[in-house]
């Protein structure tokens, strides 16, 4: 019987890091957790930690931390607690983790994602700005560090399965004549950009499929998670934009499919559970339980495909944009979103203006090619800056109770 395998699991209070957990309950003589990290979660980190027992908890909040360190050694007396950033790369990177999920939210991810990729790790990664912001540096890491790169987000795990691999993860691509991926539409799929206007963030996050975070919910309104994925489809698969379709899914079943050259085309179907895919790439290239429901494709009825309206939802088209140009300019429109999407759900500004935000961010910063993660972080810092200037010029409140 092969070793069990310890775990690093960046993000651990998240939706993929819970259902991470949840997967690995299910076979503890396969995988046992080796440390978890909160940004500020500290109860639920407290509780994972009561459940697991993971040698490390990493808890980035200071005040947060105090909290934890006052309960820990009561809960899991064996668990040391590390606080701030540069714990997280420390545990990712650790030569005793096996397996390394990356499931923290945004540009805050990546360094420790990077780590892991260096370390030569099994990286699963659901946090897709690492190869948004930084994907020439975050593939060379990986390439150069050994890692198995393994995609967590649903419709890249779906073309990943669609396509050869051997049992590093590698694919091989040769054949294929483009990738389709998939978009559910979200919430607000069929509304005209007035009937946008209003709407609340209560609105926007109530996704009728998946149960995800707040912030990936309004991403995945506005169709700039849709964007965000392009992008990383163009780094794990080595393809163009051109060569990738975005197709709206309404029922998000079929969750990505692969056309090749002879004019087959591969899909990969299953209920709307990230259980699923992570299950996938815990056990590749086997086959595990992952406690997900069975599709029944009768109950299901029809499924339906039709084009994205990037009238109405213009963040897919600037996110498009952004990757036709290269170089820094997906981590300047990825940090401009996250500061309109935090602006958004506080209710300081409506959901169209989200993309009105990030382009006026992109006008303003200087685009160029980053070289080092250092480049990368100043670009993000710097669209921060210039997002949060514009934010300050003309804000407004939407949605209030």
């Amino acid at each position: 019987m092969a070793a069990v395998q310890a775990i690093t699991v960046l993000g651990a209070t998240g939706s993929i890091g819970v259902n991470t957990l949840d997967v690995i309950a299910r076979h503890p003589q396969r995988y046992r957790v080796f440390a978890l990290t909160a940004q500020r979660s500290a109860a639920a980190l407290l509780e994972q930690c009561r459940q697991f027992a993971p040698r490390y908890a990493v808890i980035t909040d200071a005040q947060a931390a105090q909290e934890l360190e006052r309960q820990l050694p009561a809960v899991s007396p064996e668990t040391e607690l590390l606080v701030g950033e540069a714990a997280l790369c420390e545990v990712a990177a650790h030569p005793d983790a096996d397996i390394v999920m990356a499931a923290i939210v945004g540009a805050a991810g990546m360094p420790a994602a990077l780590a892991a990729a260096r370390a030569g790790k099994r990286l699963l990664l659901a946090n897709k700005e690492a190869l948004v912001t930084a994907g020439s540096l975050f593939i060379a890491a990986a390439r150069d560090g050994g890692a198995m790169l393994l995609p967590v987000d649903s419709e890249h795990n779906a073309i990943f399965q669609c396509l050869p691999a051997d049992e590093r993860g590698r694919v091989d691509t040769s054949t294929v004549d483009r990738l389709l991926l998939t978009a559910s539409g979200g919430p607000f799929r069929g509304r005209t950009e007035r009937e946008l206007r209003d709407v609340t963030p209560e609105q926007a996050c109530a996704h009728p499929n998946w149960d995800m975070g707040r912030k990936i919910s309004v991403d995945s309104a506005t169709l700039m998670n849709k964007g965000l994925e392009l992008a990383e489809a163009c780094w794990l698969f080595g393809m163009g934009p051109g060569e990738i379709e975005v197709v709206v899914h309404p029922q998000s079943i079929v969750h990505s499919l692969v056309q090749y050259r002879d004019g087959s085309v591969l899909a990969q179907l299953g209920q709307p559970d990230m259980r699923t895919p992570i299950a996938c790439c815990l056990a590749w290239p086997r086959r595990i339980d992952a406690g997900v429901q069975h599709l029944d494709l009768v109950g299901v009825g029809r499924l339906d495909f039709e084009a994205p309206d990037e009238t109405a939802f213009p963040c897919l088209r600037l996110a498009r944009d952004c990757i036709d140009a290269g170089g820094s300019a997906m981590a300047t429109c990825n940090a401009a979103n996250e500061i309109a999407v935090a602006a958004f759900l506080e209710r300081r500004i409506g959901f169209t203006d989200i993309p009105a935000l990030i382009a006026g961010t992109l006008d303003r910063v200087e685009h160029i090619e980053p070289e080092s993660l250092a480049q990368v972080e100043d670009i993000d810092q710097q669209a921060r800056r210039v997002a949060s200037e514009l934010l300050a010029v003309q804000p407004h409140t939407v949605g209030a109770a």
